[in-house]
């Protein structure tokens, strides 16, 4: 095994570990999936160190490639008669990937450091969730994609309906008959290429050679990037998400929020895009008013909420809106700031959900009138909550700057095969989230932190404690090593790009020709 199958194996051996574990041995069971997930992130570290050596000398040559070059590479034939193989490596966009969620499960299982309820099952669902994670965002085979990609949603309907609260089997069951729907889509789209190509490969490089006439793309492209888009909140398509949110418990929250809705945006960039450019060209635009709708939408559905979950989960929603909106723009600006804020939103929200989960366990309400002065007494939670929300808004210094100009100025760039005046109206509309973001998020944590205690029972609340202290301290330093030091995450996935962009201009060019 190399580095990258340990990267797969390291969550779901965690998860053995804690079933071997008797149930009776409960803090032995959070020590080890504490240990686990660490581990990965030390793992992790190192695989970032191994690709930026390998990967800084190709920068120039990847510039005019039409293929993305990979690293750490692992590859055997699997089902060899279906073309079916383990194949996994890494590019700049899949280590971003990877670091983002490292982070999130390691902090989310510190914040779950409460869960006292069949602990076991628990932490052995959240590893094996995060299992199915790690290997979409490192594999380069369709089928061993699409494997990956089931085993990370369907732990989640018994993560929420059995640990989550309020309307919990309602919210399990939509939720999970909403992202099967969505893989339904997905998995029609990938058995078309299988079988159009002609290679008989689910290898994702070998089918970027392939030559697919302009109307399979046209038909297939949106499929695909539906499917994924239903993981990803694509308007109208995002009701699940508002409901999945309230009903989770935190360290789900964190993960849902915070990386499983990425794979929407990865799987529409990584293989829709990637595969289909001239299908890209064709349905740009539609998928960019679609997404500038989820934009606006969601930052007005947060403004009018009283739950602090559902505050933030509208919130998400139009955050995911910025990322399907930089994939539609179809430029490398806008690409580069859909990836940024794939991870810029995932430390973000997994920092809000980790946040309403502790104050949630003090105080026993969500409902935003009901708090008041809560920062007196939990000086560190109130702290980190207003510099989650200053990132929310777009705040210089902070991660959702950086991202969010980048999708915005790509907007304004716009493209080739599309209207520049259109695209640039579109992006105006796009930006008035940020005036309406402002005003929920000061509005909200004001209301929430500030003036008096209203409830005599918060003024005998504590602050957070070392787990808490750990995992929000871990998600905060990354919000601003992002926002001051941009530099990295963008040369790490620039090269990334250019093979993809190359590609969009060789066939989106022909696709325009009358």
């Amino acid at each position: 095994m190399g580095l990258l199958s340990w990267l797969i194996a390291l969550p779901f051996l965690t998860a053995v570990a804690v079933v071997l574990t008797p149930s009776r041995h409960w803090r032995m069971i959070r020590w080890i999936s504490a240990f686990g997930t660490g581990l990965h992130l030390v793992l992790t570290g190192v695989m970032t160190w191994r690709y930026w050596q390998e990967a800084s000398r190709d920068a120039v040559a990847m510039s005019k490639a039409l293929a993305t070059k990979l690293y750490l590479v692992e590859r055997f034939p699997w089902f060899e008669s279906l073309g079916i193989q383990y194949y996994v490596g890494v590019d700049g966009i899949s280590v971003a990937m990877v670091i983002l969620t490292s982070i999130i499960i390691f902090t989310g299982v510190l914040a779950s450091w409460y869960v006292d309820t069949r602990t076991k099952e628990f932490f052995a669902l959240l590893l094996t969730l995060v299992t199915g994670v790690f290997g979409v965002f490192l594999s380069f085979d369709l089928f061993l994609f699409f494997m990956f990609y089931e085993l990370a949603v369907l732990p989640m309907y018994l993560l929420i309906g059995i640990w989550g609260t309020g309307p919990k089997e309602y919210s399990a069951m939509k939720l999970t008959l909403m992202l099967l729907v969505g893989s339904a889509f997905v998995l029609v789209g990938f058995l078309a290429l299988y079988h159009v190509s002609g290679l008989h490969t689910f290898d994702l490089q070998e089918l970027a050679k392939a030559k697919f006439s302009n109307d399979f793309q046209k038909w297939v492209f949106p499929m695909i990037f539906v499917g994924f888009g239903v993981i990803g909140a694509l308007y109208p398509l995002h009701t699940w998400s508002p409901d999945g949110h309230s009903s989770a418990p935190t360290a789900v929250s964190m993960l849902h929020a915070g990386v499983l809705m990425k794979l929407g945006g990865y799987g529409a960039l990584r293989i829709a895009v990637y595969l289909l450019p001239e299908g890209a060209v064709a349905w740009g635009l539609f998928f960019m008013i679609l997404a500038t709708i989820n934009i606006v939408y969601g930052s007005l559905g947060a403004i009018m909420q009283k739950d602090l979950k559902y505050f933030t989960a509208y919130s998400s929603v139009s955050h995911c809106g910025f990322v399907l909106f930089g994939v539609a723009v179809l430029n490398l600006m806008a690409f580069k700031g859909a990836v940024i804020q794939m991870f810029s939103h995932g430390i973000m929200t997994g920092l809000f959900f980790g946040l309403i989960g502790m104050v949630y366990g003090r105080t026993h309400t969500r409902i935003i009138p009901e708090m008041g002065g809560l920062a007196k007494v939990m000086p560190w939670l109130a702290v980190a909550f207003y510099i989650g929300g200053l990132a929310s808004l777009g705040l210089p210094g902070l991660s959702g700057f950086i991202a969010e100009s980048h999708v915005f100025l790509g907007g304004f760039f716009g493209n080739p095969w599309t209207s520049q005046t259109v695209m640039q109206v579109l992006t105006v509309i796009a930006t008035t989230s940020i005036v309406v973001t402002a005003v929920y998020v000061l509005r909200g944590l004001a209301t929430a932190f500030q003036g008096p205690i209203t409830n005599p029972h918060f003024e005998e609340l504590t602050d957070a404690t070392w787990p808490e202290r750990i995992s929000t301290g871990v998600l905060l330093a990354t919000l601003f090593v992002v926002g001051l030091l941009p530099w990295f995450f963008v040369d790490l996935i620039e090269p990334s790009l250019m093979p993809l962009l190359n590609r969009l201009h060789e066939s989106g060019l022909v696709a325009a020709l009358p």
